[in-house]
């Protein structure tokens, strides 16, 4: 099967399409064509053969051509070089290839006039070199030049509009080539995916290992694949293919376990016998290997985990179906997802007493040796530590969440229905007595006073006038609906002497900010400001209930308020709240304090740390009394 005409259908479409093209733009007089050249087209096996076939097919139906060369070299790379050229004339070569390089340099079609190097801008009549790239998914492969006669602007048009056409064959030639690459990746990336799933669908390390030695011999069809770990400086076969039980000791797996040493001490893949993927890589230990133990083939890929080498994979196959390419890329992608898996497996799997020792081994190592002098320093300066904080004692402090409430709290409430007017004063302004705090809107009051007034005198003159009639009846009516209107006149003042809400006391808003509701309805009784005096707070310290047992009232403590950090306040501890309070997922008791001296910069609301001094302890108790409580009430909780 050709490489780029995949199959006789295709064959014979591309000859019948270019046949087409060819009958369309050829004059009757140009004749048959060849049909050897044709056959050379449709059945092309390179490259290099298609190329030569399609230039000398477009020198044919383009009309009156001198010479035409292909360029062709790594996409959008280069250097672009000749593939192919015709007729074979080296005079023509250094025009054509000025040609070349423009087109290549601004990647579109190239019109110059012969000779002269200039783009022609007359009647087309004369020769030229017209060129265009290869382009294929916006990717520069190369370029088409020819040197062209054209007798008229419409020819030369025309002649493009050919090359134009023809170009599209090799573009299709690049487009199927670079979709076949794709396509080989995303399957070697899908099996390697399906590989590694083999193994990482097992919890143990010898299970997992064993899954993916198998599905790798029985996907590559390999007579054995080992997988070995780096362990103490050396590479330990852990697992073989189709081999449940094997002993090290054996010739074959110390030569394996040999191979494996020379993969992960060069980092390198190691193919035997068609060499490495890179050049310089040693090979002997493979050499060796397939030597004394049969005429076999040989890939050896390192494994890696976090950038360093924990072992590799070898694969055995007969002589006669060495490892290719594909083959070798695919167990490099295999190696690369599987390693970090199986070290983490093999990491895992290991005994507890295991992990610990080899911890303990590898840290007395490092103390005892030559070297680490850091290590050794660390461990005097925490032995030394350790030995002040249990033998040192220090000052045994209770530490909690603090805020400061103020002992009373006064509301302004809005005393009917109404909108803001004034607010002068927002949550944090200090107020005197009887100082405003805001006003709200009277004048829909005051119209309606005055209507209230209108009625009031208007029905006293009814009365007069019923009076004088003899009218009583009339004069008891009258006489009622005076009366209403006077308590509406009476609860309009009222309204009208509250529009403005006064401050209570000498002290601080804590809550209120009308400042950006001016205009704004409110509702009778709705709260617009809190106050609270400035000369009585009380501290409440929130203890948590680990720590509850060791306070009493009397006990002396110290505060360190959130708004002046670098300030330390006295208090005693006055009361203790015998009801726990669960907030922000923990329990914690409340404890009211008192200050021992009276402070006028304290605001109610602020929050800080406070700290009940208990009794001196040891520094260690101290430190590990939380975790120690916690871990015992742990273990009394699942003893039996």
């Amino acid at each position: 099967m050709d490489r780029y005409v995949e199959s006789e259908s295709e064959r014979g479409a591309l000859r019948r399409g270019t046949e087409s093209a060819a009958a369309a733009s050829v004059a009757p007089a140009e004749g048959e064509q060849d049909s050897g050249l044709w056959a050379r087209f449709a059945h092309a096996a390179s490259i290099e053969s298609f190329c030569a076939s399609w230039l000398e097919l477009q020198c044919r139906v383009i009309g009156p051509v001198e010479a035409g060369m292909i360029l062709l070299g790594p996409a959008d790379r280069g250097p672009f070089r000749p593939v192919a050229t015709w007729p074979v004339k080296g005079h023509f070569l250094t025009h054509l290839s000025k040609t070349a390089e423009k087109t290549l340099k601004e990647r579109r079609e190239i019109v110059m006039r012969g000779g002269d190097g200039l783009v022609s801008t007359e009647s087309g009549i004369g020769r030229y070199a017209i060129g265009r790239p290869i382009e294929a998914g916006g990717v520069i492969h190369g370029a088409a030049v020819f040197e062209v006669v054209s007798k008229s602007a419409e020819n030369l048009q025309a002649m493009m509009r050919q090359l134009h056409w023809g170009a599209a064959w090799l573009e299709l030639l690049f487009s199927r080539e670079a979709v076949k690459a794709e396509q080989e990746t995303r399957e070697r990336i899908q099996t390697a995916l399906d590989l590694v799933a083999t193994s990482v669908g097992h919890e143990r390390f010898y299970e997992s290992a064993m899954a993916l030695v198998t599905a790798l011999a029985t996907k590559l069809q390999c007579d054995r694949v080992s997988v070995g770990f780096v362990t103490r400086g050396r590479t330990r076969v852990f697992a073989v293919s189709h081999s449940a039980e094997f002993k090290q000791q054996t010739n074959l797996i110390r030569s394996i376990s040999e191979a494996m040493d020379e993969a992960v001490d060069q980092r390198e893949t190691i193919v035997f016998p068609n060499g490495s993927p890179k050049t310089g890589v040693i090979s002997r230990t493979h050499t060796e290997l397939a030597r004394q133990h049969g005429s076999v083939a040989l890939c050896s890929v390192p494994l890696e985990a976090l950038g360093i080498p924990i072992g590799a994979v070898m694969l055995e196959r007969p002589m006669d179906r060495p490892f290719d390419s594909k083959a070798i890329e695919l167990c490099q992608s295999v190696a690369a997802l599987a390693g970090p898996i199986l070290e983490t497996h093999r990491r895992d799997d290991r005994w507890l007493i295991t992990k610990a020792a080899d911890s303990v081994k590898y840290y007395l190592v490092s103390l005892v040796g030559p070297r680490h002098v850091a290590l050794k320093v660390t461990t005097v300066a925490v032995v030394g530590l350790a030995l002040f904080c249990f033998l040192a004692k220090g000052d045994y402090r209770v530490s909690a969440k603090t805020v400061l409430e103020p002992i009373v709290q006064r509301a302004a409430a809005a005393p009917f229905n109404g909108y803001i007017r004034e607010a002068p004063v927002r949550a944090g302004d200090l107020v005197q007595a009887g100082q405003m705090l805001c006003t709200l809107d009277d004048r829909e009051l005051r119209l309606e006073r005055l209507k209230s007034l209108s009625k009031f005198e208007e029905y006293q003159k009814e009365y007069h006038k019923a009076m004088a009639e003899g009218r009583a009846a009339k004069v008891e009516i009258l006489t009622a609906q005076t009366h209403q209107v006077e308590a509406e006149i009476a609860l309009l003042n009222d309204q009208l002497n509250h529009t403005k809400l006064l401050a209570p006391f000498d002290g601080i808003v804590v809550t209120g900010d009308l400042s950006q509701q001016l205009g704004a309805p409110v509702e009778k009784g709705k709260v617009l400001f809190e106050i609270a005096p400035l000369d009585s707070y009380r501290l409440v310290i929130e203890v948590d209930e680990r720590d509850i047992a060791d306070v009493v009232v009397g006990q002396r403590g110290s505060l360190m308020l959130s708004a002046f950090p670098s300030e330390i306040i006295d208090v005693t501890v006055e009361k203790i709240t015998p009801v726990s309070t669960a907030k922000e997922g923990r329990n914690f008791f409340r404890i009211d304090a008192q200050f021992d001296q009276p402070h006028d910069r304290l605001r109610p609301g602020m929050e800080g740390a406070g700290k009940i001094e208990i009794d001196r302890r040891s520094l260690l108790w101290i430190w590990t009394h939380q975790i120690v409580d916690w871990m015992r009430l742990a273990v009394w909780s699942w003893m039996p």
